[in-house]
């Protein structure tokens, strides 16, 4: 199981993800350019002492996270998906994939993708947070995958 942050903006959320991908042991790949820089303070004290403990990879663009991601389906997680989170069946290789906060994953993300995968949401309920989305989808794949 991968988790991937598509063009992230930020940086409080991928901080919270290098956290998340530590405490599951799960990579994380980062999908550039991003809306900060990797310095950025905020990001660095949502990751606290994290970093050294997760894997992060950083792509400088879509092409090159396509071409080195490796092995496995191409998941996307969106407001626009197709199967309820607790119908989809994931595989130990799947890549958990999440577009960037303000706009979401673009149309030739959306084509990539193996499958689309929707969170349910109370009626009238918009989106989540990035890095809560990002943790319900790394603790269902991680469950239902094994």
């Amino acid at each position: 199981m991968r988790l991937a942050l598509f063009q992230p903006a930020i940086p409080q959320n991928v901080g919270a993800c290098i956290r998340l991908s530590a405490c599951f042991g799960v990579e994380l790949h980062v999908i550039e350019p991003a809306g900060f820089r990797f310095d950025d303070r905020a990001m660095k004290r949502a990751a606290l002492d994290y970093g050294p403990l997760g894997h992060m990879t950083r792509h400088a663009n879509w092409e090159t996270f396509q071409r080195d991601r490796g092995p496995g389906r191409l998941v996307l997680f969106t407001t626009k998906g197709a199967t309820p989170l607790q119908e989809f069946d994931f595989r130990p290789d799947d890549v958990l994939l999440f577009g960037s906060e303000p706009t979401g994953a673009p149309d030739y993300v959306h084509e990539a993708a193996d499958a689309r995968v929707v969170i349910p949401l109370e009626p009238g309920a918009r989106s989540l947070n990035l890095s809560v989305s990002a943790g319900i989808a790394v603790w269902e794949g991680l469950r239902a995958g094994r």
